[in-house]
């Protein structure tokens, strides 16, 4: 026992121990899925405030804020207050701060705003006219796919025509119009003092790059570094990693390469293998023992991960005592696949079971459609995760945008909504307002003088009044929840005329005064905003005490548990998405997807598919079946799952019976079964003839529609007419 009373050796196992002990040179934690890396942070900051560091020269960075909080309080509750000193965020916070402090060195101003993503949506498109679109296509991308491939793009520090080449083939003609936007957009931001979320890290890695006497004084800042989920992170937050490091080396990365599901964002997995190529003499720490999962369950994600094609090696075990093995269930079609979900948390609430002990998990949102139907129909309450935000409701946005141009005149975007809300403005009046307040240096209540101001225009002399409280005032010194009744004596006839649920949507805003009340300053309260925005109404204080069914996809249900986890469409087309079959790395990112659904579980896994399901418009070649168990699990030996069949003539009745892997497995043709000349059907390439037997599992076939292909005969579906 250490001289502040805790004995690390009694409540951490040998692994977390090895990890916490650790205090100078660079350090890899490879951590499994529910084996206390979070723990082990928490102990490890505690340890080294203990041993004299001072908790500000601390950095731990986190992909949410949230995490980092709550990491510092539990450490400064089981050792010493002096932790809740200690420097902790996200990559974007961290860069916000630092760019604050040195926006000149980047040709701007240190009140520059930050655009959320439809922020960033509404500028592209207001751009978009002013270049040629081509005349040999009819169809430009959206605003929303433009955003994705100059987002993409950068975080990944590739040119845009190298992106579309690998990502978006079919807007490969559009290359020239999209360059220009991409400067358009660029230039726009310069003009108005703005940056995007990929701006703060690419400047801030830039700024590090370029200015070795700020890297100096950063390294000197923060002289011990822990970074959370290095898995998750991007090529460009690794060589932030990297400089902050670079003077001192005491550096700890934490991560599981199993759990890295965010490629779409730029997350790089390879990140975990590169560490030691940068840094040397590194301890590699594995922690293997997991406190969430009986161990049936850790033998099928042990299975799963097994058939990766690159992997840190490890396997997962608990100190628990027995546990039922993971059940696959064919419920035959949808509906049956969901009234088999309903019937069966009805019979676990029966039991006691509470819902907020239950989850069902997929892979993509629009899989739950049918599954919430049902539910519905059932009487039973659940919340959905995954996809809509709460700041992207307009009238949040369109209440805020007031509050921004205050700290940001030249603010564009912020400027636009604001005057869209005001009668007889349209987008045209809208943007001739708006040069001439940038042309027209002064106040913000300057904007009653406009020129084309008139007896049609009295929302605009209001707009202006409002506007002109907050002109002689310090912006450092504007009391957030003041400025707020201030902006919603305004904006309140406005909610009441534009929306008939004006009374909700008043609660919501009433909510976010509250949260306004925490700040004393505006400029914070509007970053911390955009930066950690509330993902729903519930993470704005309404309904937590409601217990209700959790439906996820697998992406926003990282890093959660729940007993009872069901993982619905498990089969081919879905869980793999068929898209991933074009691309090994996608498949591979498609099996850590399942990996992470599947270590959710903590006293039951239950994965159904329903085979009998057409999944209609294939585009893409898919291995075994379009109705199959997902590759993923049926690949795993027989005495890791309980096979189950339900529906059909038994719709009552469930089915039970043991497979082995292989024999479970549809039957595929071999080689044997085709000749040459011989007429075939695809499921996506259509009608056509063998044209040539390849070796001995692959044959050529010309089809009528799709020209010529070479197959795998065990990795296809392929029917003789």
């Amino acid at each position: 026992m250490d001289r502040n009373g805790v004995d690390y050796a009694a409540v951490l196992n040998p692994a977390q121990l090895e990890a916490v002990l650790h205090l100078a040179g660079p350090a890899l934690v490879i951590a499994g899925a529910g084996s206390g890396k979070t723990r082990t942070l928490i102990y490890r900051v505690a340890r080294l405030v203990e041993e004299g560091i001072q908790p500000e020269k601390i950095l731990l960075l986190t992909f949410t804020r949230k995490a980092s909080q709550e990491m510092i309080e539990r450490a400064s509750s089981l050792a010493d207050a002096r932790c809740r000193f200690v420097s902790a965020g996200t990559f974007h916070s961290l860069a916000l701060q630092i760019l604050r402090q040195h926006a000149e060195a980047l040709g701007l101003s240190n009140s520059f705003t930050i655009l959320d993503r439809s922020d960033m949506e509404e500028i592209i498109s207001s751009l978009v006219p002013e270049i040629e679109k081509p005349k040999s296509r009819t169809r430009f991308p959206k605003r929303n796919t433009i955003a994705n491939i100059l987002s993409k793009s950068a975080n990944l520090q590739q040119s845009m025509e190298q992106f579309l080449k690998t990502e978006y083939v079919q807007f490969q003609d559009c290359l020239p119009q999209l360059q220009i936007l991409e400067r358009l957009y660029a230039e726009y931001k310069q003009e108005h003092q703005l940056m995007d979320f990929d701006d703060l890290i690419i400047n801030l890695r830039s700024l590090l790059a370029d200015n070795p006497d700020v890297r100096i004084q950063l390294s000197q800042q923060y002289s011990y570094l822990m970074v959370d989920e290095y898995q998750d992170t991007n090529s460009i937050q690794a060589d932030i990693v990297r400089w902050l490091a670079h003077e001192h080396k005491n550096i700890m990365v934490v991560g599981d390469d199993s759990q890295s599901i965010y490629s779409f964002r730029g997350a790089n997995y390879r990140n975990m293998f590169e560490f030691t190529d940068y840094f040397q003499d590194v301890k590699i720490i594995k922690l293997e023992e997991n406190f969430r999962s009986s161990q049936p369950i850790l033998s099928l994600t042990n299975g799963i991960m097994e058939q990766a094609s690159e992997q840190f090696t490890k396997c997962l075990f608990t100190n628990r005592v027995g546990g039922e093995r993971p059940r696959a269930i064919d419920t035959r079609t949808e509906p049956e696949q969901s009234m088999f979900i309903t019937r069966y948390i009805k019979e676990k609430i029966r039991e006691g079971q509470s819902l907020k002990d239950i989850a069902v998990l997929f892979r993509a949102g629009y899989h739950s459609f049918e599954l919430e139907a049902e539910l519905t129909r059932n009487g039973i309450k659940y919340m959905k995760y995954g996809g809509f935000k709460f700041l992207e409701s307009a009238h949040i946005k369109d209440f805020l945008a007031h509050l921004r141009v205050v700290v940001n005149e030249d603010e564009a975007v912020s400027w636009m909504r604001i005057l869209r809300l005001v009668k007889n403005v349209g987008l045209a009046k809208g943007k001739s307002i708006i040069k001439w307040m940038k042309d027209n240096h002064g106040p913000l209540g300057r904007l009653g003088d406009w020129p084309g101001i008139g007896k049609n225009l009295q929302g605009l002399t209001q707009l202006a009044e409002l506007l002109s409280i907050f002109d002689s005032s310090d912006i450092n010194n504007i009391n957030p929840q003041e400025a707020f009744k201030r902006v919603m004596a305004y904006y309140a006839p406005i909610l009441k005329e534009k929306y008939d649920d004006f009374p909700r949507r008043q609660k919501e805003l009433d909510q976010l005064l509250q949260i306004a009340g925490r700040y004393k300053n505006i400029d914070n309260f509007l970053d911390d905003l955009v930066m950690e925005p509330p993902t729903s109404s519930k993470d704005l204080g309404f309904d937590k005490e409601e217990e209700c069914l959790t439906l996820s996809t697998v992406h926003s249900a990282k890093g959660l548990e729940w007993p009872v986890v069901f993982i619905i469409w498990a089969m081919e087309g879905r869980f793999p998405s068929a898209k991933a079959y074009q691309n090994p790395l996608e498949m591979e990112e498609e099996r850590r997807l399942m990996y992470v659904a599947a270590t959710r579980a903590m006293d039951e896994l239950i994965l159904c598919y329903p085979s009998k399901e057409s999944l209609p418009g294939w585009q893409y070649e898919i291995p075994y079946s379009q109705t199959g168990l997902s590759s993923f699990i049926r690949g795993l030996p027989g005495d890791i799952l309980h096979y189950e069949k339900i529906g059909g003539a038994r719709k009552n009745k469930e089915s039970c019976f043991k497979l082995p892997a292989s024999d479970y497995s549809l039957d595929t043709p071999g080689i044997m079964d085709f000749s040459q000349g011989e007429r075939v059907r695809h499921p996506a390439f259509g009608p056509g003839v063998v044209s040539k037997i390849v070796g001995d599992k692959k044959i050529e076939v010309l089809f009528r529609n799709a020209g010529r292909k070479l197959l795998h005969i065990e990795y296809t579906t392929l029917e003789k007419i």
